[in-house]
């Protein structure tokens, strides 16, 4: 039994609530249970020096945890000067994971940029920042499609992201915290409809694991994947 009480393959409530804030071109609150984040769309019509001229844009993610997101609160990390090694490593997945869906010369000489803001942490949030970020860079696009800026629908295809690890011996589908917390390994999966793999992060933390046990982690990733490329598709309609 999991300690939620959930079956091996049962996720967790999702929830994603669009048009959260006000200002930004896209914007969503993305819930998989107790973990919620918020992730907005900014349009910015430059690109970054390095790809100036080139007939191309670019798509690019920060992530922050707020300090009270977790059981204890966090020192800013705008206050120490510097960006934790986690940081960089996520906000870089997160954007890695929206490029692979985005044809960037459809999108045209313009940075999208997705900031995905942990409000409240049970586990998953870099998988949840990664599911809530393709709502609210679809929304941006959206507007720009509308405001006849872009032509083309630059977005080829959905991109979810799951975690999923093996917990008392038993493969289970999308980790809360107590789970990730004591797993005997961990994976987070990011899936594209459809069925292509974007990347993969697996380790083992209690013990390692066989082939069969890393394929039966990504059966469960492709029905959690599943369900959230239909809540996003609910949540852009």
């Amino acid at each position: 039994m999991r300690p939620s009480g959930r079956a091996p393959d049962e996720m967790r409530v999702i929830d994603i609530q669009t048009g959260f804030t006000k200002h930004a071109e896209g914007s969503c609150l993305v819930s998989f249970g107790d973990t919620r984040v918020l992730v907005t769309a900014t349009v910015e019509e430059r690109v970054p020096p390095w790809l100036r001229g080139k007939g191309q844009g670019w798509v690019t993610a920060e992530y922050s945890m707020l300090p009270r997101a977790t059981h204890t609160r966090g020192q800013r990390e705008a206050a120490k000067g510097k960006q934790s090694g986690r940081t960089q490593e996520i906000q870089r997945l997160i954007g890695r994971s929206l490029r692979a869906v985005t044809n960037m010369e459809k999108l045209g000489e313009r940075q999208i940029v997705l900031d995905c803001d942990v409000i409240q942490a049970d586990g998953g949030t870099r998988t949840a920042a990664i599911s809530g970020a393709w709502v609210a860079l679809r929304l941006a696009v959206n507007k720009l499609m509308a405001d006849g800026k872009i032509a083309v629908d630059p977005i080829e295809s959905k991109v979810g992201a799951i975690s999923c690890g093996i917990y008392q011996g038993t493969p289970v589908l999308d980790l809360d915290y107590i789970e990730d917390s004591g797993a005997d390994a961990d994976a987070n999966f990011v899936l594209l409809e459809g069925g292509k793999i974007a990347e993969v992060q697996a380790t083992a933390e209690g013990a390692t694991y066989d082939e069969e046990g890393l394929l039966r982690l990504l059966r469960l990733a492709r029905i959690g994947c599943d369900r959230i490329f239909a809540a996003q598709d609910e949540a852009v309609k």
